[in-house]
């Protein structure tokens, strides 16, 4: 039976898609290709993948983000991060989760788009 395989991409409306590029380049480090978006490669060899999961309409999980959805990025270094982006003025939010998954830090993008940054364990 044919089956998905796999998160393909994340594909965002946005007010102002070159100053969203930007940030996204600058703050996070995401390589803007020729053609406007980025491919993020997992790292070879390793255990990896994406998830999908429907939350809730009246979840708040996503606040204060008021979109219907959330980006989940994979980090290697989530301290560093999220300190380069409390620098450079960022809205990080002082949520933090530890799991046995990993440690879980957020920041809203300037869409105000939630993202959860996630460095495994």
């Amino acid at each position: 039976m044919p089956k998905v395989l796999g998160v393909g991409g994340i594909f965002v409306k946005a007010r102002d898609p070159d100053a969203l590029r930007a940030w996204y380049r600058d703050l996070l480090g995401v390589e803007i290709e020729r053609w406007g978006g980025a491919q993020l490669w997992n790292d070879p060899g390793k255990r990896s993948y994406a998830v999908w999961s429907p939350f809730k309409e009246s979840s708040d999980y996503f606040a204060p983000s008021e979109r219907p959805f959330m980006i989940n990025l994979r980090v290697d270094d989530l301290d560093g991060l999220l300190a380069k982006l409390r620098e450079r003025g960022a809205r990080v939010l002082e949520r933090r989760e530890d799991s046995p998954d990993g440690r879980f830090g957020y920041v809203v993008d300037p869409e105000d788009t939630l993202l959860e940054l996630w460095q495994p364990a």
